[in-house]
């Protein structure tokens, strides 16, 4: 893909992405050679996926949305990380699979698909999760189907002026559904291994942002409208405020429990029994790991 014009995700920005991330960038800020910023057992995920040994989570360096509450924003700037060819990816895995992770959680890997593709050719012998912002395209989703077993995907934003105002993509709400609808076909129905961790299907995560709780319930509408054996909803109130704060006041504090439980109860009132909902003490910097190239830099 060196040198080529990139329109692989829904902004579609026509940029020459240098093969390296030091050449030419689009919005995603990276080249087109994977930037891994650490890959290490993760335990901050669904019980379904971190389990008693952890995640095998593998954070990419960019991400086409830029949200300005980003708590990842030290990585998806793609100031951190190293890169990586698809061989050295497979050999991150089989060092985190040698650990006794329960999967391989591939962490905002779409803008590098070319190269995660081929990272991914032969299988493993865990289950692959693709852990997403939802933005994606449906011909990034084709990219891996076949290589992928579960899907994370988030889903922000029901309304398009609050897409706008916290991320500058008013087409999220449409976009990241039909993605999503993607998703749910390419991964098949929910299915679980003897001890409860997920093996395929799709868990979909919304994120309450402070005071905008109608976009929460609309998220919480359109995750109902998928298909119920295919989909779980995590609802989560995590949101820690790290930056963002300066532009609009609301992003300057935490979820309150009001919030929490009125999007908890309209999930249930919408028929969502089968998912997950946080614990009030997740808003906690403490659940966003160092960037620091865990993992990584033995293989460079």
């Amino acid at each position: 893909m060196e040198n080529d014009v990139c329109n692989l995700c829904p902004r579609r920005c026509g940029a020459v992405r240098g093969f390296h991330s030091s050449g030419p960038t689009g919005f995603c800020s990276v080249g087109t050679v994977p930037k891994v910023a650490r890959a290490a057992p993760h335990f901050g995920e669904e019980p379904c996926i971190s389990g008693k040994n952890g995640s095998g989570a593998v954070f990419f360096s960019g991400c086409n949305l830029g949200c300005i509450y980003c708590q990842n924003h030290e990585i998806s700037s793609g100031k951190i990380g190293a890169e990586v060819t698809a061989a050295e990816l497979r050999d991150i895995y089989f060092s985190l699979i040698a650990q006794k992770v329960h999967n391989i959680n591939l962490v905002t890997p779409m803008h590098f698909c070319a190269e995660v593709s081929k990272s991914l050719d032969g299988g493993l012998p865990v289950p692959v999760i693709c852990n997403t912002g939802g933005y994606d395209s449906i011909e990034a989703v084709d990219m891996l189907r076949g290589k992928i077993d579960v899907y994370l995907p988030d889903y922000k934003y029901s309304e398009s002026s609050v897409a706008a105002k916290y991320s500058s993509a008013p087409d999220y709400p449409k976009v990241a559904l039909e993605a999503i609808r993607a998703m749910c076909d390419a991964a098949g129905p929910l299915t679980f291994d003897d001890d409860g961790m997920i093996t395929g299907g799709v868990i979909v995560r919304h994120m309450l942002i402070p005071g905008e709780l109608d976009n929460t319930l609309g998220c919480i509408d359109a995750v109902a409208s998928l298909p119920r054996d295919r989909v779980m909803l995590s609802l989560m109130c995590q949101y820690t405020p790290v930056r963002g704060g300066d532009r609009y006041e609301n992003l300057s504090r935490r979820v309150t429990e009001e919030e929490y439980k009125k999007a908890c109860d309209y999930a249930l009132l919408c028929g969502m029994r089968r998912g997950y909902f946080q614990a009030p003490d997740a808003a906690d910097e403490s659940y966003i790991p160092p960037f620091d190239l865990t993992g990584v830099k033995k293989h460079n």
